[in-house]
């Protein structure tokens, strides 16, 4: 009876058989992972040497070569010269789809960097035109009820345009936010025709112009019923602007909710509108916080339908349903308008507060709704915590009462319902 040979051992190499390779000791410390994401070293010197000769080439031709002039021009110009010796470089070291990967990718981060620039330099620039005026006290607490357009920044603020918005844009989500989302679970949890119908609608409300909306509330609330202008006509214009965006939004987040969790929901017994109620809705929570935020981004910066249906008063009132009521978008535009430098100020300051209203109102959106489906809060994590301590004593009861001599199991269960 022949033994097979011993393959862990190097030797010569028999026919038929298979030798593997003497085992290399391996060291006690252990490999360093390798990081593949990590930029090398020539990636950067491709940018910088693209981004030298993109200017250098548009210095040439703009001094030298070319009639051209004009900063834009030249921005222009040296970016697309940039992305072109960024190819190129590129293209020495590496094949043609990885070069392809390369300039997409300096586009995209381009452009991105471009909308950071352009959003950081609005910002600036409100505040920056606006900080003579962000400086006052009175700014913020007094309105321009005995202020005129030559007073100084000393007298008078903004503070009607603040109870405007303020009761404006509460109206418009007490009245869009229950018809946005229950719209939007019939869209998408109760499929037909009319349904698609109402989908139309809503796409071609999303491009209606917000002058149109102010003017339809202008003829049906203000003067077919009489009610003339106030701060809820001025709401319900503004719903009309928040509607259809928080309806396609909020639409397209549901139907994102996996159909597996409606099935489980219905095969455990569930009707539909409690799987909606308790599965559907949870589960797209922080979608449709998002939903909100986009109306209430859309409605809190009108003008027009303001001005329509609201008019304007340099008095605070805070009555929405009578009398004119002033908006913080409404204050800057006719502000800004002004020729006086104090008006202007009080135009960029209060600007600048709408920002940081707008700021305040997201973060609170995100606060309430922005945690992922079965993520608690402390608070709900400790009330979880104290009913499952109620339930473990409960149960310790029952059990020690099933125990106990001559009580009954019957009994125990009645005395603990």
């Amino acid at each position: 009876m022949s033994t097979s040979p011993d393959l862990t051992k190097a030797g010569p190499a028999v026919p038929g058989s298979t030798v593997l390779p003497a085992a290399e000791p391996r060291p006690d410390v252990p490999e360093r992972r390798r990081v593949i994401g990590r930029p090398r070293r020539t990636d950067g010197y491709a940018l910088a040497g693209a981004a030298v000769a993109g200017v250098s080439l548009t210095a040439l031709l703009f001094t030298r070569l070319a009639p051209f002039d004009g900063a834009l021009g030249f921005v222009v110009v040296s970016y697309l010269a940039f992305l072109g010796f960024y190819t190129l470089l590129v293209s020495f070291d590496e094949s043609g789809p990885t070069v392809r990967d390369r300039l997409a990718a300096a586009v995209v981060h381009s452009l991105a960097a471009l909308m950071l620039l352009a959003l950081v330099v609005v910002v600036v620039f409100t505040l920056w035109r606006g900080r003579e005026a962000l400086v006052y006290l009175n700014f913020f607490a007094d309105d321009m009820g005995r202020a005129g357009p030559l007073q100084p920044l000393s007298v008078g603020g903004i503070r009607h345009a603040i109870i405007g918005t303020l009761m404006q844009i509460a109206i418009a989500l007490a009245v869009t936010v229950p018809l946005g989302l229950v719209c939007a679970v019939f869209l998408s949890e109760l499929p037909g025709p009319f349904s698609r119908l109402v989908r139309t609608i809503a796409e071609a409300m999303t491009a209606l112009p917000s002058v149109v909306a102010g003017l339809f509330v202008y003829a049906t609330v203000v003067l077919a019923l009489g009610m003339g202008k106030s701060g809820f006509a001025a709401s319900l214009a503004l719903g009309v602007m928040m509607l259809p965006i928080m309806i396609r939004a909020a639409d397209v987040v549901i139907r994102l909710v996996p159909g597996t969790l409606r099935e489980a929901s219905l095969a455990l017994g569930a009707s539909q509108w409690r799987t909606i109620w308790h599965v559907v809705v949870p589960t797209a929570r922080s979608g449709l916080t998002t939903a909100v935020i986009l109306g209430t981004a859309r409605g809190i910066g009108e003008t027009s339908p303001v001005l329509l249906t609201a008019g304007f008063a340099a008095y605070t009132n805070a009555n929405p349903t009578s009398g004119p009521q002033t908006s913080l978008p409404l204050f800057v535009f006719d502000a800004v308008r002004r020729p006086d430098e104090a008006m202007i100020a009080r135009g960029f300051g209060a600007a600048a507060v709408l920002m940081g209203l707008v700021l305040i109102l997201f973060a609170i959106a995100r606060l309430v709704g922005g945690r992922a489906p079965g993520q608690l809060s402390r608070r709900a994590a400790r009330a979880r915590v104290r009913a499952s301590r109620r339930d473990a004593a409960r149960f310790a009861a029952r059990a020690r009462a099933r125990q106990a001599p001559g009580v009954h199991a019957s009994d125990s269960e009645v005395s603990d319902a």
